[in-house]
């Protein structure tokens, strides 16, 4: 049975997330403050993350930050905070999704069920093949979901390394936000589409020589991006 952490220190809300979830099929555990859900996070297995960005005592940003620094886990900010650049600072610290409160119970099993379908593919079945996918200076070991670039290994987060390898496997073929948005996402008309731009954004920090001149994940403006063999 796949298990969720859930920090949020609304007990009622916090109660009502795991009582849907539980009846969903998905064994839950809440904690109440940033630091108990740090500890959680580090000390034993989850397999996604629900997190509340205004917590009592660590902020829900820096307990991301800090799981994200530890491990590849799915996380999904649950916020009421609804300003862009709140979405924007959770996505470059690592978050795969952000869910505005309030929020519809059934929309949350949704993205909560489609984020650990998209992470089981991405680590562990006999989906993924032993072999290597290798474009200008980059290396992608599918089945050990490890890049490297410049022959260095370089952290990625689920849905960067994701987004990466689909295009790394389309090559010079552009793609509209929306496109890249529902292919990665899975969640056609729930989300941000801002997520893109933050994960592309984020990809280049580490994959470009010059970020702010991209060689290889080129923006097509007014259309969307697209990755130069």
């Amino acid at each position: 049975m796949k298990r969720i952490l859930i920090v949020e220190d609304d007990p009622v809300i916090a109660e009502v997330q795991k009582d849907y979830l539980e009846a969903s099929g998905l064994a839950s555990e809440v904690a109440n403050r940033g630091e108990l859900g740090l500890q959680l996070a580090l000390q034993r297995q989850y397999d996604l993350i629900l997190l509340d960005l205004m917590l009592p005592g660590m902020d829900g940003y820096e307990l991301c930050r800090r799981i994200r620094e530890a491990s590849n886990v799915p996380i999904l900010i649950v916020s009421a905070k609804k300003e862009e650049v709140d979405k924007i600072r959770g996505f470059g610290l690592g978050a795969d999704d952000y869910i505005l409160k309030p929020f519809g119970l059934g929309e949350l099993v949704a993205r909560v069920k489609a984020h650990l379908a998209r992470y089981d593919r991405l680590v562990g079945s006999g989906e993924w093949r032993r072999d290597e996918l290798r474009l200008h200076n980059i290396r992608i070991d599918r089945q050990a979901r490890r890049v490297f670039v410049n022959e260095r290994e370089t952290a990625f987060t689920a849905k960067e390394y994701e987004l990466l390898l689909f295009l790394v496997q389309h090559p010079n073929r552009v793609f509209r936000k929306e496109e890249l948005f529902e292919r990665i996402w899975g969640l056609d008309a729930l989300g941000d589409h801002a997520t893109v731009t933050v994960h592309i954004s984020k990809l280049r920090e580490k994959l470009e020589r010059d970020p702010s001149k991209p060689q290889y994940i080129e923006t097509i403006w007014g259309i969307g991006y697209r990755f130069n063999l």
